[in-house]
């Protein structure tokens, strides 16, 4: 009994256990959440060695990212699809994707070509296309927002490559790239970046064979630019670089700059850098880390053991790190998005179209996804993975120099602090060293010039216009037996004395350019079209013309002119003698003397008997003084010392001005002996006059400006006619004056200096220059040359053997000096007139001022009533004699007789006797009111008159 009831417990136990492990297992079964397996498809060249690599490195993603995320409901499923390197088979494997697979998203493809049709098709079917090595900007202009670019576009390394063009000075680069979508994609942002340098274009064939590229090399090699940017596919790109070497054309002066494509392929499938010594390139950052480090070395097993048969020196590319954090973003973003709608909608199954893209299914999935992905952020093994409008944003680029086994980086470029140098951390912008040690092809430490003279001897095509006249600026002419074409003249001796002081050996070839109604854009464009290598002659530099070629500095004047006859000027005119002033000179000074005299009058008026008497007297006498000033002739005493203040001044004045209008009237009467016979434009408008120009010249649209009109144009095609057509004058059929050039109008007075001169007015124009290519290095070259000439006495040399211009300075006047007599002007002494005024203005309140103070009891005195007749007592009492004043304290007074005189005098015969002047006026007063009365007492105590009718005095006297 015992025993059975034991086992019956052991029983229970037993099935007790196993039900609750069941009930255990079952609850975690219940708790693990189901996965959702999301397609992906991968379309790359699998036979290829960046294929294999590119493809571990996603393999690797996915693993680490699931490892790093067990619990993410999401797992991406690749079905990954050969390319074969065809773009037809790369379409056809993203066709059957999309079709048969139904994925979600495709990573690839791995080129360019491959990538413009799955990006159409993909556009069709919302399936999200992510490329980690498809550069080409071309695929930009798709415009599918669908396509995902998680790799740098080529034209963001542009402006790094112009950046470091630019810190070397180089003029003049050949763009050599491949002639499919990856090479063409570039050209247009590259031209763009380098506006201010010449670029020549150098096209390959992808099928191109040894042979071909050596043909194309050849070719560069016999042109002056030695400055060579190359972008194209890895692998056409190092055999260019190693035909380059073969025929010599990577050692010293030349320049070979990478794209950031080659660069980052430079040590692919085993090459060795010691082919590539001096070359530089141009390289996206990549931050090195621990965590890149130790992805390197587990990359590295990971392949060699997927890779059994490579090649053990096989290296991790930034390609790879970029499908690795293509990987990684696109796992995340699946796992933020709804998995619910992972299905295609047939729509195109109701349609008539049974072809294979006809029956395309849609993605529903397709557009949560590509939002979604927008969005992922985060820092990734080849940087900061962040997508903007589709595509990864550019940050920091490196620039790359080959020196032996090393790719050493000498400086840096952001697009914030441009170019910096990697040593000193200064931007070339403000350091004097552009970039870190450079070591050039040939092992040179020197800066190339980025140009030398073609090997081949090729000589320059010069292209000289053929003109009817003006010969000693250009004169061209052809040899008939041998057709060999010399050019000489003022503007060829300027021309090949320029090339000989450049640094290099430029042998120009001349041809002869006629140019239909002499028309010299006609060259112009022959320079553009690359016809001519350049343009010499008498072309002036216009803007429309600079829009197409570049231009020298100019080696003549500059400015148009006119020239106008001279006639004879006796000078014989009656009112010869106003020419020297200006009316306006002429009023202001007549106005000034009368100011004079006026203030002069005012301050002598009451201390001065010259300037007292009746009205006229008065007015006389101040315009007397004031103009006698004139010719230094006034007699009149000045007593006030405010009124000789101002005649100093004016004295002054007046003997600035009677000099210059002696000397300027001399110089009317014995200088100017000739005198134009037009002096404006406006003239020769409002009199209808005819005016000249040279046949073929951009003067005539400028004298239709002026508002001439066709009738009044007529044209001259040499020196000798224009000199008929102003001799004749507009009444024979001639001209009133001839437009042109100032060193065309300069060789027409070489040979009638006598007969005509140059007056205003003058237009600006940049004068004459050479025309070469836009961006050619010789334009500048030249344009030094022509400023070494200028400064040298070669250049005086070379005007005296064409246009004589020493013995013509002895033999004719100076036009600028025979014209030089003009009216002077107010403009000239306005400032003379200035003093003058405030010295009288000046004078006068310090003379107001004082007359004021001195009788202010009149103001201030109440009983004088109004204001009018305080201002009437002011003016008489400013009419009278100042009886302080030291002038009549010395007048005489009435001479009394003395009391003891036999006679006594009548009243009539009473005289003034002069006081002591310390006598005071009260004693004087009294004094002469004392001897008054005495005479009046002597006249009534005279004795009676005689009988005769005589006082007894009378007949005393006579007794």
């Amino acid at each position: 009994m015992m025993k059975t009831t034991k086992k019956t417990g052991n029983t229970f136990l037993s099935h007790f256990v196993l039900f609750l492990s069941c009930f255990v297992l079952m609850e975690v079964g219940l708790g693990q959440s189901p996965t959702s397996e999301i397609k992906v498809g991968v379309v790359l060249d699998l036979k290829t060695t960046f294929s294999k690599i590119c493809l571990t490195s996603i393999n690797m993603s996915l693993s680490d990212f699931y490892g790093d995320h067990p619990n993410y409901r999401t797992r991406l499923a690749l079905h990954v699809r050969d390319s074969m390197e065809d773009v037809v088979q790369a379409s056809a494997a993203a066709l059957d994707l999309i079709k048969n697979e139904q994925v979600s998203a495709i990573i690839g493809p791995r080129s360019s070509m491959q990538a413009e049709f799955m990006i159409r098709m993909a556009n069709k079917s919302q399936v999200p296309i992510i490329t980690f090595s498809a550069t080409s900007p071309l695929l930009t202009s798709i415009k599918s927002p669908y396509f995902v670019r998680a790799t740098l576009d080529d034209s963001c390394q542009v402006e790094a490559i112009a950046a470091v063009v630019n810190s070397f000075g180089w003029r003049s680069v050949v763009a050599i790239y491949v002639d499919n979508e990856l090479g063409k994609g570039i050209m247009h942002s590259l031209s763009d970046a380098l506006q201010d340098v010449e670029v020549h274009r150098s096209v390959i064939s992808t099928e191109a064979s040894d042979d071909q590229i050596l043909k194309e090399l050849y070719k560069l090699k016999t042109r002056q630019t030695r400055v060579f940017v190359i972008h194209m596919a890895s692998r056409l790109g190092f055999r260019v670089l190693q035909k380059a070497r073969k025929i010599g054309m990577l050692e010293k002066e030349y320049v070979w700059l990478l794209s950031n494509g080659m660069t980052n392929m430079m040590t692919h499938d085993g090459r060795s850098l010691e082919t590539m010594q001096g070359v530089l390139g141009v390289r996206n950052h990549v931050h090195k880390s621990k965590e890149l480090e130790d992805f390197r070395l587990r990359w590295k097993r990971k392949y060699q053991k997927d890779n059994p048969s490579t090649r053990d020196d096989v290296e991790l590319n930034v390609f790879a790190l970029w499908a690795y954090d293509s990987i990684t973003a696109l796992a995340t973003a699946v796992e933020k998005t709804n998995t619910n709608n992972m299905r295609y909608d047939n729509f195109s199954a109701l349609s008539n179209n049974t072809t294979d893209l006809g029956t395309l299914g849609v993605s529903l999935y397709g557009p949560s996804l590509l939002e979604a992905l927008s969005r992922v952020e985060f820092k990734g093994l080849a940087g900061e993975f962040n997508l903007v409008n589709r595509q990864l944003v550019a940050s920091t680029f490196d620039i790359i120099n080959v020196v032996g086994n090393e790719e050493r980086i000498i400086g840096t470029w952001t697009p914030r602090d441009g170019l910096m140098n990697t040593n000193s951390k200064k931007t070339t912008l403000f350091s004097n060293e552009r970039l870190g040690p450079v070591v050039w092809p040939g092992s040179s430490y020197g800066v190339p010039k980025g140009w030398e003279v073609p090997t081949d001897g090729k000589k320059i095509k010069v292209g000289v216009p053929v003109k009817q006249g003006f010969f000693n600026f250009v004169e061209v002419t052809t040899n008939p037996i041998t057709n060999v074409t010399t050019a000489k003249g003022y503007a060829i001796d300027i021309f090949e004395a320029a090339l000989k002081k450049l640094p290099y050996s430029v042998i120009p070839r001349y041809y002869r350019i006629e140019s239909p109604e002499d028309n010299y854009n006609y060259l112009v464009h022959q320079v553009y079209d690359g016809t001519l290598d350049a343009v010499v002659g008498d072309i002036t530099i216009t803007a429309n013309r600079s829009m197409y070629v570049d231009f020298t500095l100019p080696y003549t004047e500059s400015g148009v002119s006119m020239l106008v006859p001279l006639r004879d000027n006796e000078n014989k005119n009656t009112w010869v003698f106003l020419k020297p002033w200006s009316l306006d000179l002429w009023i202001t000074t007549g106005c000034f003397f009368v100011l004079i005299g006026f203030i002069v009058w005012l301050f002598e008026h009451r201390v001065n008997p010259d300037f007292r008497g009746p009205p006229n007297h008065q007015i006389g006498t101040s315009f007397w003084f004031s103009f006698s000033t004139m010719v230094f002739a006034h007699r009149e005493k000045v007593v006030s010392n405010l009124a000789r203040f101002v005649v100093i001044v004016w004295c002054f004045v007046v003997l600035v001005l009677t000099q210059s209008y002696t000397a300027n009237l001399t110089s009317f009467l014995t200088v100017q002996r000739l005198e134009p016979r037009a002096t404006s434009v406006e003239d020769l408008i409002r009199n209808g006059e005819s005016v000249g120009f040279q046949h073929g010249a951009f003067v005539k649209d400028t004298l239709k400006g002026l508002g001439f009109k066709e009738s009044q144009l007529k044209s001259f095609g040499s020196a000798e006619k224009c000199d008929e057509l102003l001799s004749n004058g507009t009444s024979k059929g001639g001209i009133a004056a001839a437009f042109d050039e100032v060193a065309y109008l300069k060789a027409i007075l070489s040979k009638y200096c006598s007969k005509y001169a140059i007056v205003e007015p003058s237009f600006k124009t940049a004068g004459f220059g050479f025309a070469f290519p836009k961006n050619s290095p010789m334009t500048g070259d030249v344009s030094r040359a022509i400023l070494n000439l200028t400064q040298g006495e070669e250049m005086a040399g070379i005007e005296n053997k064409w246009f004589n211009r020493l013995s013509l300075a002895s033999e004719c006047p100076d036009p600028k000096t025979a014209l030089s007599s003009n009216r002077l002007s107010l403009s000239s002494f306005w400032g003379l007139f200035l003093i003058a005024g405030m010295a009288s203005f000046l004078a006068f309140l310090i003379f107001v001022g004082h007359f004021l103070y001195e009788h202010r009891h009149t103001l201030c005195d109440n009983t004088e009533g109004s204001l009018w007749r305080k201002l009437t007592s002011l003016l008489r009492t400013f009419d009278a004699k100042d009886t302080k004043s030291h002038t009549f304290k010395n007048s005489a007074v009435h001479n009394v007789s003395s009391p003891v005189t036999q006679c006594t005098p009548s009243p009539s015969t009473v005289q003034m006797r002069p006081w002591p002047r310390s006598m005071s006026l009260n004693r004087e007063f009294e004094l002469r009111r004392a001897s008054f009365f005495m005479s009046e007492e002597r006249l009534t105590t005279q004795p009676e008159h005689n009988k005769h009718g005589e006082s007894d005095i009378e007949s005393g006297s006579e007794r």
